[in-house]
């Protein structure tokens, strides 16, 4: 199982991380649990992670008009994890730009 799907850089995980140089945020597996995610940050990373805070998305139901009528969906669902490092410790997603 791949627990770790992506990191989150969005502007306002951007702007947590500027607040708070310890927290980053990375969409996780659903049947991920805390454990697991703090050592999979840790192993691919190699940072000491404090602690792990999670949060489950549903997807939205969207909908838009078109030519041919009404057409409906849904997004998917999410689980997040916003991770707290070490003090002294962090992560540069953009290192390998």
């Amino acid at each position: 199982m791949n627990i770790i799907l992506k990191p989150i850089i969005t502007e306002k995980m951007t702007k947590t991380t500027e607040k708070f140089s310890n927290r980053f945020g990375f969409v996780v597996d659903k049947r991920a649990n805390k454990i697991e995610i703090k050592k999979a940050v840790e192993d691919l990373y190699g940072v000491k992670v404090d602690r792990v805070n999670t949060m489950n998305y549903d997807g939205k139901n969207k909908s838009r008009y078109t030519k041919s009528g009404l057409i409906s969906g849904r997004t998917n669902a999410f689980k997040k994890a916003i991770v707290v490092l070490a003090k002294g410790d962090t992560i540069d997603f953009f290192s390998n730009i």
